[in-house]
């Protein structure tokens, strides 16, 4: 009896063990996310964050077939709005998903990638406080679509140059945007080409989401390397001859793009790296390492 007793003991402190460590993990979540639910919604972000470089995508190929669509983040969520009733509700859902995965990256970004270590892990740091403030750019805009203001493309970036121009050296303030904008995109190239995105995936990928992450990754992030140089390439000409008409956001850029180039194959190559990094978001809100 007294054997018996001692085993129901374990397995009722075992039982009670797994019950509190399952009701920790649920409120603190299981590593850089501050809570379960923090990640349940982050990824369910990634996912949406995923959604609108796909239409981005596909509003980038739209243009260059010849329709007038506006090709930028303001694009893709208008797009889903006209859905209608519906349509608010999805936005609804993103900002919310969106939101949560900047904590998460926010979180990350103050003590997370404890995986890694020493320049590894800042690097990593420094990318997620810029994914969380892309995301929240996003969610912003989709907010504003929600509440019924949906400014044009341009307007944004153009009040931020007048703004900066009118301020004592602003052409070097504008510079300095553009030499910003430029690094980050080449820290998307490294990115891409060295493929360090995928240190944030599990170690235990099965064989076809590896081949499929590294593709998809390699060419989203270069794709989107070139559409953030070609906007860093408008903020550098603003600087130079004192124009805020110079400047523009993504869609000026495209389209700054094609008038250059004379032809729209580098619209439909961007635009599929596009749609390539919004797949890839998708399988890294599936497999990302949160822990």
């Amino acid at each position: 009896m007294t054997t018996d007793s001692h085993g129901v003991d374990a397995v009722e402190e075992a039982a009670e063990h797994a019950v509190h460590e399952a009701a920790d993990r649920t409120v603190h979540g299981g590593g850089d996310a501050p809570s379960r639910l923090v990640e349940v919604l982050g990824r369910a972000g990634l996912v949406a964050y995923g959604a609108v470089h796909l239409l981005v995508a596909a509003l980038g190929l739209r243009l260059a077939f010849g329709d007038a669509a506006e090709v930028d983040q303001q694009g893709a969520v208008s797009a889903v709005a006209s859905v209608g009733v519906a349509g608010v509700v999805v936005l609804v859902l993103f900002v919310a998903g969106l939101v949560a995965f900047a904590v998460w990256q926010i979180t990350a970004t103050v003590a997370g990638f404890r995986w890694v270590s020493g320049g590894e892990r800042f690097r990593k740091r420094v990318g997620a406080a810029a994914k969380a403030i892309a995301v929240l750019a996003v969610a912003f805009v989709a907010a504003r679509t929600v509440l019924g203001s949906s400014p044009n493309g341009r307007a944004g970036p153009q009040k931020l140059v007048a703004s900066l121009l009118s301020l004592p050296a602003g052409n070097l303030l504008v510079g300095a945007v553009a030499v910003t904008v430029l690094v980050i995109a080449g820290s998307m190239i490294y990115t891409g080409a060295a493929r360090t995105f995928m240190g944030d995936l599990v170690d235990d990928l099965p064989t076809w989401a590896h081949h499929a992450g590294v593709v998809l990754g390699a060419v989203g992030n270069i794709a989107r390397a070139v559409a953030f140089g070609a906007v860093g390439v408008l903020f550098a000409v603003a600087a130079l001859r004192g124009d805020p008409e110079r400047v523009g956001g993504l869609d000026q850029a495209l389209r700054s793009l094609v008038s250059h180039w004379q032809g729209v194959t580098p619209l439909v190559a961007i635009s599929l790296g596009l749609g390539a990094f919004g797949l890839y978001c998708i399988l890294d809100a599936r497999y990302r390492r949160a822990y």
